[in-house]
């Protein structure tokens, strides 16, 4: 989403390369463009003026150190303000009550639903046991929909489709959660198209009868500011807690992320990226910023890594590796774990440097599929003992998977450069890193 805000930040600081000291003619210049650069991403006016006047007064007057370029020291400052824009520090869901309920709100088509499903996901991973509860009182694919996510996370759903009081509903599904020792409850509620009276009445309703432990209100990023003046509007009304960006895997321009913040006071709690269960993420201002100055997130790629891979599993792995029996069964089990960690080029852009590396460079989530293709076009035996598979095997393995006999040769190739390779390294996470760079097919 912040490509093009990356680049024309990049292209503002090179105004200061080669400069030897900050003065007060290099850093207009460069404060403009920053400032062009942010209401270009759709960032309020108003909001990128006190941002843009904030990094001038910090930069003018600050000594440069030998090792420090002008462009460096800038850089450092519109991080520590981009970070302060965002909220500074993360802030945790508040999980407060028996059962602890959490209202989602937001308009129809925010992603409200899906992130509900997320959510689940998210605090069951935690070790809590989680109750959905369908409070969309207009429209039945709602409820569906809530049901199917709940069986995909294994979370219990509790709807009542007949009855069209939401509030009873939800008082009920509390009921149900004390019964059942459910510790939270997620309270999904119906939205419109647009901001209007009804909705309001009703949301504010469910509010007070419930007194939930955390209102959350859910916004699609990709609106840009309107999603900022929506969330005003909701703010106005419910004071909700925090704020739930979604769909920050599009291509808008990002200036509800770096808005929403200054305008409604209330912190982003979660960001979802795509469609997978798995794709929320607790907000960190201070990685958002990094990522957007091209500085990457290794702390959020590790902590994504150590979610999706199994410790048991790590140490299986790890004693095949020490014996040189790493297997393509292995490699297709490393392959469906990477793949949970979410998006592609969004994991990328997490490494410092590969983000600016891959802009205009088009990443496929689909992008392991020929590999996996491959693989499961081979026997069980062919999989254990990669050795076995000549001329004739590679031939029906490339008709099998709809590949060509070269793709089949470059993957057994890069397969056993990469067994040798990770036969010396002593941690799994090395070979971790080593197996997540491995996509024959994707230049």
């Amino acid at each position: 989403m912040f490509d093009n805000l990356s680049l024309k930040l990049e292209k503002a600081f090179q105004t200061l390369k080669g400069q030897g000291k900050i003065t007060e003619v290099n850093v207009a210049s460069t404060i403009k463009e920053i400032r062009k650069a942010l209401i270009d991403a759709d960032v309020n006016y108003k909001v990128a003026k006190e941002v843009t006047d904030e990094i001038r007064e910090k930069a003018m007057g600050q000594d440069v150190l030998t090792a420090i370029s002008p462009g460096q020291l800038l850089i450092k400052i519109t991080n520590d303000e981009l970070t302060r824009l965002m909220g500074g520090q993360s802030e945790d869901i508040r999980i407060e009550g028996s059962p602890a309920v959490i209202l989602i709100a937001g308009l129809q088509g925010s992603g409200k639903t899906t992130f509900s499903g997320k959510l689940a996901n998210y605090l069951k991973k935690q070790g809590r046991s989680v109750l959905l509860t369908a409070c969309d009182i207009y429209r039945p694919a709602a409820i569906n929909q809530l049901k199917v996510l709940g069986e995909q996370v294994g979370v219990e759903v509790y709807a009542e489709p007949e009855n069209k009081d939401a509030v009873k509903i939800a008082k009920a599904a509390i009921d149900h959660a004390k019964k059942n020792n459910h510790r939270v409850v997620i309270v999904d509620t119906a939205g419109r198209l647009a901001v209007d009276e009804e909705m309001m009445n009703e949301i504010a309703k469910l509010k007070e009868a419930l007194n939930p432990a955390e209102t959350l209100f859910v916004v699609d990023s990709m609106t840009g500011q309107d999603a900022v003046n929506t969330a005003k509007a909701f703010n106005d009304r419910l004071n909700f807690n925090g704020v739930v960006l979604t769909k920050l895997d599009g291509d808008a321009r990002g200036g509800a992320a770096l808005s929403i913040r200054r305008v409604v006071e209330k912190p982003i709690k979660f960001i979802s990226t795509g469609e997978k269960m798995e794709a929320i993420d607790r907000f960190y201002p201070d990685r958002m910023a990094g990522r957007i100055l091209g500085m990457g997130d290794v702390v959020g790629l590790v902590e994504k890594a150590q979610q999706t891979f199994d410790e048991e599993e790590a140490r299986r792995i790890n004693a095949k590796l020490r014996k040189n029996q790493f297997d393509f069964n292995d490699f297709l089990t490393q392959l469906e774990q990477i793949k949970k960690m979410g998006n592609l080029k969004d994991l990328m852009s997490m490494i410092p440097g590969v983000g600016k590396a891959m802009k205009g460079i088009d990443v496929d989530d689909n992008s392991f599929k020929p590999v996996e293709a491959i693989i499961r076009s081979m026997t069980k035996q062919e999989r254990e003992n990669p050795d076995l598979i000549n001329g004739s095997r590679k031939d029906r393995i490339a008709k099998g998977s709809g590949t060509s006999v070269p793709q089949v040769n470059q993957l057994l190739k890069q397969f056993n450069d990469m067994r040798k390779m990770m036969k010396t390294m002593n941690k799994m996470g090395g070979a971790k890193r080593a197996l997540s760079s491995m996509n024959p097919f994707g230049k």
